[in-house]
């Protein structure tokens, strides 16, 4: 990482993108204002309105601010989302998708106690995209490697040692017995020598665990599909997935991003919930080593929240920029005690 302040890329993206990307900038200057936290902050487009005005999603000066930043934060994109999220994930090789599901005060829960964090392989699997057809079978390709492997699993063993030091290997080798196979062996191996307990669960059983006893897992490690699937059920059973952020890690660099898309039937009423970009910022902010305000960010917003200052999704009435402005000041009081 560079010497100096961080270097952020934004990413305001498309839909109610700018306008829930707006809203964690103004919590981030108050994390910075008050809490000791120093980013340095950049625009750049991607996303469907960047393809229109420019003919591609990912213009080459955006390409140039990746190159820059240290980290990007971004707003949900439209249709173009494959051509965006998957090549920066390839080019930067953002090997691990991070994604929390957590109960938060004040928001109905489907699933309380659920408090979870699942780790995700994000460059390899089934999603490498290779596939062939002749018209009649069509034949799709998985990718797993020892060495993606035993990176994903020791970021699991580090979160982990900071929460339950468990974690459960999620597969399905009893059917895919060379890639799931591989998949669990190595984790498995991984772990143990990491030194956090380890247990596994079949991918069936484990979507049908988090229905039924959420609070059996803590970290779930698992491959791209199956943590694609199963971190969007665990979004929606702690609240919906406009709750829910995620970080995409690399060795060098980070991506931080909502999960939830970019909801153009509601784009410019100024209702749009941004909570899952202010925690994506939060966890930012983690990453680049500012841990104190990253904390005051989450801390802030549950405040916030169980006073019953919520946007309309949630049941309540604020505008987006109100419920952001309730955090930030929120996030100074806590900074200044």
């Amino acid at each position: 990482m560079a010497t100096g302040a961080p270097r952020v890329l934004l990413i305001p993206g498309d839909g109610i993108g700018p306008e829930v990307a707006e809203a964690a900038l103004r919590v981030l200057e108050a994390a910075c204002r008050c809490c000791g936290a120093c980013v340095e902050i950049r625009r750049g487009e991607a996303g469907d309105t960047a393809a229109r005005r420019h003919g591609e999603p990912l213009p080459e000066e955006t390409l140039r601010l990746v190159e820059w930043a240290d980290a990007i934060l971004k707003a949900p994109v439209g249709e173009t989302a494959y051509d965006v999220v998957v090549k920066l994930r390839r080019m930067l090789d953002l090997y691990a998708n991070i994604r929390p599901a957590k109960c938060l005060p004040g928001v109905v829960c489907r699933a309380p106690g659920i408090d979870l964090v699942i780790v995700r392989e994000n460059v390899e699997g089934i999603y490498i995209g290779v596939e062939y057809s002749n018209g009649e079978t069509a034949v799709a390709l998985k990718a797993v490697s020892r060495r993606n492997t035993e990176r994903l699993a020791r970021l699991a063993a580090r979160i982990a040692k900071e929460r339950s030091g468990r974690v459960t290997i999620v597969h399905k080798a009893n059917v895919l017995r060379l890639t799931d196979g591989l998949f669990r062996s190595v984790a498995a191996e991984t772990l143990r020598a990491e030194g956090v307990k380890v247990d596994e669960v079949y991918v069936d059983a484990a979507a049908a665990l988090l229905v039924r006893s959420p609070a059996r897992f803590d970290v779930m490690l698992t491959m791209n599909q199956y943590g694609d699937i199963l971190s969007d059920l665990a979004g929606e059973l702690a609240g919906g997935l406009g709750l829910a952020p995620s970080a995409n890690i690399g060795g060098v660099k980070a991506l931080f991003e909502p999960v939830h898309g970019a909801a153009w039937d509601i784009a410019g009423k100024g209702v749009a919930n941004p909570t899952a970009m202010i925690l994506s910022a939060a966890m930012m902010l983690d990453w680049l080593g500012y841990r104190e305000a990253s904390r005051r960010i989450e801390e802030a917003l549950t405040h916030v929240l169980a006073a019953g200052v919520k946007t309309p999704d949630l049941g309540g009435s604020v505008s987006t920029m109100s419920y952001a402005a309730r955090i930030a000041e929120e996030v100074c009081r806590l900074c200044s005690r």
